[in-house]
């Protein structure tokens, strides 16, 4: 009997719960394995007393991104981690968009200001400023031109944080088709998802954001298809992978690009998509 655990993060005030999670313990208990859901950051936890770790809802992970990656390295020193540190390592930053580009990967336009850097903030166009490693929309907010004060005193509080922000053009394609989310387990298309613009116009960056609005079921087209099975070949250890989530929206030009790639804790939207439980579970099983 395979012991596998699933892991999460402590409760807290800016962690959604994980609706998946005690869905998915089950299914896996149901068909065999000793299952544990188990948070990451539990010193009481023998990592290496499992034969399988898998990372699934550990969402403070990004404002604990240096504790978190030390974590990641250590239990996968002692056992088999999902997906692989490594892994985890390279996508907790969003700078993994300029490798994207950089490999001819279509995506949305990113700079980056690393604490100390001038802002240099657009001044023809409206735009979006969130942090190289963030989730839930945490610390993103959408700005016009004639805000240009308020992202400023944004960046100070990021860059007195530690974070470094990215700065990208909003794609005022999300207002119409939306972002689709495009899920991958054991190397194969699971489901797909879509939802509506989690950015309004005035909302604070601190606020608290609903992270998927209007979700509902998509069927990919070949474009989004074949646009998300071109940012997954560009992964580092790419074969290791156990899940991947790509999220698309149309660019000007009305083609999808990459927004982000998830790889370390996507949420699976198994409550949309139920028919995917035993798709998971099976994956799980056989990695």
């Amino acid at each position: 009997m395979p012991r596998i655990a699933l892991v999460t993060c402590r409760p807290g005030p800016e962690v959604a719960a994980d609706l998946d999670l005690p869905v998915l313990a089950g299914a896996l208990t149901r068909a065999g394995a000793d299952t544990a859901v188990v948070e990451w950051d539990d010193p009481a936890v023998d990592w290496a007393g499992f034969d399988l770790a898998v990372i699934r809802s550990t969402w403070d992970y990004s404002w604990r991104a240096t504790e978190f990656l030390a974590w990641a390295r250590k239990c996968g020193g002692v056992t088999r981690l999902a997906n692989p540190a490594h892994v985890v390592r390279w996508n907790a930053d969003k700078r993994y968009l300029g490798d994207l580009a950089a490999a001819g990967v279509p995506t949305v336009p990113t700079r980056y200001l690393a604490p100390g850097e001038p802002a240099g903030l657009p001044d023809d166009h409206d735009y979006v400023v969130k942090p190289t490693s963030g989730a839930g929309a945490r610390f993103a907010a959408r700005y016009s031109p004639h805000e240009h004060a308020t992202a400023v005193r944004q960046l100070a509080r990021m860059h007195a944080e530690g974070f470094t922000a990215m700065v990208q053009p909003y794609v005022e394609g999300i207002d119409v088709t939306g972002e689709r989310a495009l899920q991958f387990f054991g190397g194969r298309l699971l489901h797909a998802s879509r939802k509506g613009a989690v950015l309004a116009p005035g909302t604070a960056y601190d606020a608290r954001k609903v992270a998927h609005p209007g979700l509902e079921v998509w069927r990919p087209t070949d474009a989004e298809l074949a646009v998300a099975e071109r940012a997954l070949s560009t992964v580092p250890g790419a074969p290791e992978l156990l899940y991947a989530r790509v999220d698309l929206v149309d660019g000007p030009d009305g083609e999808p690009r990459v927004m982000e790639l998830e790889l370390v804790e996507p949420n699976l939207f198994l409550s949309l998509h139920p028919g995917s439980v035993g798709p998971v579970v099976e994956a799980i099983l056989s990695h």
